[in-house]
Formats: C-alpha cells, structure tokens, sequence
C-alpha cells in the first residue's frame, strides 16, 4: 500500500470528502476524521493534514484530483509518503523502518495510529517552515536594532503576537504533548505509535522547534527593551526641555 500525507492549505470539511470521494467519514483520533471504501482509506487530522491509503498512486492522485489538489504543485505542498506492507506471516505485529511500515493485518485501528505519526510530522514540517521564516525575520531585527525606532513599536506588537500564536498553534493542534486517548486502551496500537514517532522523531523536532521559539523570544524581549528604553529617554527629554523652557519663561518675566 502506498500513503501519503498532505498539509492542506484550504480546509476540507468531511462532507466534501464524503461527496468528493464517495465514502463516509467517522469520528477518528482525537478530533479527526477518517473514512474507507474498496480503493482508499482517508483520514483527515484537526490540524489540517489529510492522509491518503490506497494500493495503487493512481488512486490517490485521482483522489486529490477530485479534490481539487493537483500533484503539478507538488513543489508547493508540504507532503510525507511511506509505503506499507502487509504481510500475515510477520512474526509480530508490526515492523517498522525508515524505508517501510510491515504490518501483520492493515485493520482500521493500524492504518489510524499511523496516518496519525505521519500527519503530526508534517504539521510539524508546517510549523518548521514557518519557524525559518520568523527566525529570519528576527535576526533582521536585531541586526537593525541600533536603528530601530519608537514609531516601529507596532510592528514588533505584530511580529510577537505572530509568534505568541505560533507557539500556541505548534503545542494545542499538533497533540504531540498529550497521548492520544485511543492509545491508552491498547497497548499494541500505542507501542506502534511509539515507534513511528522515533523513527519520525517528532518529539525531538518538537523540542528543537520550542527552542527555536524561545530564541526569537528573547530577541524580541531584547528590542522591545532597548525601545522601552528609548522611549523613557525620550521622554525624559521632554521633561528636561519643558522644565528648562519654564525656567527661561520664570527668568525673561522676572526681568520684566
């Protein structure tokens, strides 16, 4: 079998699944969905990340089709494949690799936990990305900062809220701190999980990502420092000003 997994940069309600795809979409992990027919199993995470499983690449690139996501801009999309085996005479109940996923039987619960990894790694590949860019960002804003003014306040207000909801988002919607429930009544299914989040190693991505955030907060609490500063300064001198234009005001009517 063949998955893929996909960042969508629209949301997709589970009706237009069902419609498009010509399957039923149930209650799945946590806030997810999936569905099945002969040819397909969909799962759709809350964060965003629709994962295809089906036998053959065509059926998923018909199916993406359908939806309206054509693989031409596959250089655009944030995607993660893996193949899966299934093979009944496995001596375990899984195995797993960096090249492949072997299963002993590809039931529902199996095909879930993994959509499940493979979705978290690339919503974390998402948040990645957009980490690169706000790290840049930042070191533009220190480089600058012995230029930096009281009147772009607001712009760094902007910058720190982009990264306040950042880190929100990375740590509420990726449900990589908190195990799933369905994995705390089997332990089979939450030994799978285990693996596959080593191999994809999300948790330490997870923790790199936390550090990157952390990073671009103290610059941030940095600037905004030095701007606080200035602004006092600023005002100090308006103080200093306006107290010495009383002064002169005092003297010129005292000699009046």
């Amino acid at each position: 079998m063949n998955l893929l997994s996909l960042y969508l940069d629209r949301p997709i309600s589970k009706t237009t699944l069902e419609y498009s795809l010509d399957l039923q979409m149930n209650k799945g992990v946590e806030n997810g969905y999936y569905g099945r027919n002969q040819t397909l199993h969909v799962v759709l995470s809350p964060f965003e990340v629709l994962t295809l499983i089906a036998d053959q690449k065509k059926t998923i690139v018909d199916a993406l089709s359908a939806l309206g996501i054509p693989m031409s801009d596959e250089q655009k999309l944030i995607t993660q494949d893996y193949p899966i085996h299934i093979d009944p005479q496995l001596n375990e109940p899984f195995n797993v690799t960096n090249e492949a996923i072997t299963l002993r039987e590809g039931s529902v619960l199996n095909l879930n936990v993994i959509s499940l990894a493979i979705s978290q790694s690339v919503g974390l590949e998402r948040y990645e990305k957009r980490l690169d860019t706000l790290f840049s960002q930042s070191r533009r804003i220190v480089e600058s900062i012995h230029t930096f003014s009281i009147m772009r306040r607001g712009h760094l207000m902007q910058f720190a809220k982009r990264l306040a909801l950042t880190r929100h988002d990375m740590v509420s919607n990726l449900l990589l701190l908190d195990k799933p429930n369905i994995l705390w009544d089997n332990e089979e299914a939450e030994i799978l999980y285990n693996r596959l989040a080593f191999i994809l190693e999300l948790y330490d991505r997870h923790e790199i990502a936390l550090s990157k955030l952390s990073q671009i907060k103290e610059d941030v609490m940095l600037v905004m420092d030095l701007i606080n500063h200035k602004k006092s300064e600023f005002l100090e001198w308006i103080i200093i000003i306006l107290i010495g234009v009383e002064i002169v005001m005092g003297l010129v009517e005292f000699i009046r």
